[in-house]
């Protein structure tokens, strides 16, 4: 039987490549302006490669850095930094849908269609409406985070300065990126000042994880308030996950880690890491002091990332969720994959298999060829991949001290990571051809 294309395949194939292609293009734009004598506090030209690194981990909202963010970059610099966080936690097609609808464009199927992938809509339907909540909310909780956190920075740094520092980071957390000013105190020190301060604690960890339950959540936040029951599926399985992934390591890092620490920063400590891992980049205790066991834990952590359609990356707590439920599906003996009185298509299943698969298999072939690359230890190693391609932007210090290669695998797992790995590999061999069914043959499994 003849192949035959499909619409729904040469959709899928064309937006994989338009969303590789529109974030490829805004690293490259974001590193040839970071190399500009005006972006660094010397004013001269900060190598491509270093530049390039600093581009990828702002635009895919990831944190690693290899230049201090604080007192390598000037004012010019950090703007840009803040611009690619900002384009890159909405979505390069997300903010060229706001450009069009500025500019009085008419927007195509073709592009509601990739603006559906970009942001994990269920339909085509009301996307500008939901473009128009997302732009709404995003600045409303960016601005509201920085208006909290400016008394803090006003009082540290100044009334102007602080102005500044509250803006970046509030976009910064919201947007998941682990960009941070505060090396002017310690360089790469990121939060480590504050690690007892309640106040700027709850405020970043509230913009973490708003930006990280995904703008689907928020719609039905806005739409049915406090009625539970009447949220979407995808709403209900992201709250109940991401709430046991918050509290559930949060229990294990109290017990485990920082037991010299007077009780409320030992619980401060265990909440943030718990949030941050999953994707936000931020940090209030010393990493590198932290035990083999709660690294492994952040390790997984940061694989999971956030939510789908949110600023977070990572493998996706619906995808560890969907698993999970087929997994339990297999142990009780049932057919259907079921939650909250519903089915999941085994398609999605199937989907989230091949996420994990991926996942994984990039997480330990890139650590290993750090680890034997650089002759480090493979616990810190496999920390440091995970959190590229998780784009967590935690790291356990060995950022800078890597070689060039290092630096190449790091930046192909950011980009890999905040793309999609699916959506790369959509790009490149998606054929968007359906094929004869062939005979069906059991085979023993487990």
């Amino acid at each position: 039987m003849k192949k035959r294309k499909t619409k729904s395949g040469i959709h899928g194939r064309n937006s994989a490549r338009i969303i590789s292609l529109g974030f490829l293009g805004l690293v490259l734009g974001g590193a040839l302006l970071l190399m500009l004598p005006v972006s660094s506090q010397s004013r001269t030209v900060t190598p491509f490669a270093d530049a390039l690194f600093t581009a990828i981990s702002a635009s895919c909202v990831t944190g690693l850095i290899v230049r201090d963010t604080a007192t390598h970059w000037s004012l010019f610099g950090q703007a840009v930094i803040l611009i690619l966080i900002q384009i890159g936690g909405m979505g390069v097609i997300t903010i060229g849908l706001i450009i069009a609808r500025l500019s009085g464009k008419k927007i195509g199927l073709a592009f509601r269609g990739m603006m559906q992938d970009s942001i994990s809509a269920p339909q085509v339907g009301g996307i500008l409406h939901l473009t128009k909540f997302i732009l709404k909310m995003t600045a409303a909780i960016e601005l509201t985070g920085a208006v909290l956190l400016y008394p803090v920075f006003c009082r540290d740094f100044g009334p102007l300065r602080g102005i500044w520092y509250a803006l970046f980071h509030s976009v910064s957390a919201f947007c998941n990126a682990g960009f941070d000013l505060m090396g002017v105190r310690e360089p790469f020190s990121s939060l480590t000042t504050y690690g007892g301060n309640i106040y700027v604690n709850v405020i970043m960890m509230l913009l973490i994880v708003t930006g990280g339950i995904g703008f689907l959540t928020w719609d039905d936040f806005v739409i049915h308030r406090h009625h539970f029951k009447k949220y979407r599926l995808q709403t209900k399985v992201v709250l109940v996950t991401s709430g046991i992934l918050i509290l559930v390591p949060a229990i294990f890092f109290f017990f485990t880690e920082y037991g010299s620490e007077p009780v409320k920063e030992r619980i401060l400590y265990s909440f943030f890491q718990s949030i941050t891992a999953r994707t936000a980049g931020f940090n209030t205790a010393d990493m590198s002091k932290m035990h083999e066991s709660g690294a492994m834990v952040m390790t997984i952590l940061m694989l999971i990332g956030g939510c789908s359609g949110s600023t977070a990356g990572g493998m996706k707590t619906t995808t560890i969720a969907v698993l999970f439920l087929a997994a339990l599906s297999v142990y009780r003996k049932k057919n259907d994959v079921e939650c909250f009185s519903r089915r999941i298509p085994a398609d999605t299943v199937r989907t989230a298999g091949a996420i994990l698969f991926m996942y994984l298999s990039l997480f330990l072939t890139t650590g290993i060829a750090v680890c034997v690359i650089e002759s480090l230890p493979l616990t810190a190693c496999l920390f440091e991949t995970g959190s590229a391609l998780g784009t967590a932007g935690v790291t356990l210090g060995i950022t800078t001290a890597l070689s060039l290669p290092s630096h190449i695998i790091l930046m192909f797992l950011m980009y890999a990571g905040r793309v999609g790995g699916l959506t790369l590999i959509y790009a490149a061999f998606s054929t968007g051809t359906e094929a004869a069914k062939k005979p069906q043959e059991k085979i023993t499994v487990g």
